[in-house]
């Protein structure tokens, strides 16, 4: 059995100090020996140059960097020159997503969907990119139903896709249930699982709403009797999120792709937990 890989998502930083800071986190993580660091692209490409800077400087230092690419406001022009400089520079891991179209933005760009994206980045550069796409075990939250989601997402695998990593998730049956939807409609590309890992209750109720994951009630109600309580909404999270991870890797996730919010120690912790097979 070979030991499960793990990967790490940032995003790009705005100010000096969160490049020192974002810097110093990599370094904590790149001692795991990450299979790649992913870089996030902002709504409608608002932190291209930044996403550029950050993920030539990861290269730089020896890791793999994946940098996120959105068909939102984006043109086949623009796409186009952004895969030259990436291939200029080495990059070869590309993380293909739809994204979702920035407050007062009308036009939705070229490409409407992600399958769009990964046809015409194999189309522009054949197998030269790895290519991930999204995944959504428990449902993307604009999706008619689960069966129509199911279809959007073998589109992209159709495409050209050559693994897929999910939306974070608090119900591992949920990606069991993916999977095995996955294995039954012939898609046999790789399905990493997202982790984000449990610091703020606020926080993390906020992105749940905007991206569609679920908070399963009994993991609310506990985190919500912890008040402002943040080190006993931290220990808890990282007891509840490590449980999860020792159960996606030993019913065979490949690997485990942690949204790390620029922070080196919630991960790390729940590294230290998992009880590893190297």
């Amino acid at each position: 059995m070979s030991a499960p890989q793990f990967s790490f998502e940032f995003y790009p930083p705005k100010t000096p100090e969160g490049a020192i800071h974002l810097q110093n986190v990599q370094q904590q993580l790149a001692l795991l020996n990450p299979e790649f660091f992913s870089v996030t692209f902002g709504a409608g490409g608002s932190t291209r140059d930044k996403t550029f800077e950050t993920v030539i400087d990861i290269q730089k230092h020896g890791i793999a960097a994946a940098p996120h690419l959105s068909c939102v406001a984006s043109t086949k022009e623009n796409i186009r020159s952004i895969l030259n400089d990436y291939k200029q520079h080495g990059i070869s891991k590309i993380v293909a997503l739809r994204g979702d179209l920035p407050s007062g933005t009308m036009s939705a760009g070229e490409f409407r969907y992600a399958n769009e994206l990964v046809d015409f980045i194999r189309a522009e550069t054949g197998d030269y990119f790895d290519i991930h796409v999204a995944a959504y075990p428990e449902v993307h939250p604009q999706a008619a139903n689960g069966a129509e989601d199911f279809k959007n997402f073998k589109r992209k695998v159709d495409a050209g896709a050559n693994a897929a990593v999910t939306q974070y998730f608090y119900n591992a049956e949920a990606y069991f249930h993916f999977v095995e939807q996955c294995e039954k409609g012939g898609i046999t590309i790789p399905i990493v699982a997202g982790i984000m890992p449990i610091t703020q209750y606020s926080q993390l109720f906020r992105f749940s709403e905007m991206c569609g994951a679920d908070i399963p009630r009994w993991l609310r109600k506990r985190l919500e009797s912890f008040g402002d309580n943040r080190e006993a909404i931290q220990e808890f999270g990282l007891d509840v999120v490590s449980r999860l991870c020792q159960q996606l890797l030993d019913g065979g996730a490949p690997s485990l792709h942690f949204y790390t919010m620029n922070q080196a120690a919630p991960s790390l912790a729940i590294l230290k937990n998992l009880t590893l097979r190297t």
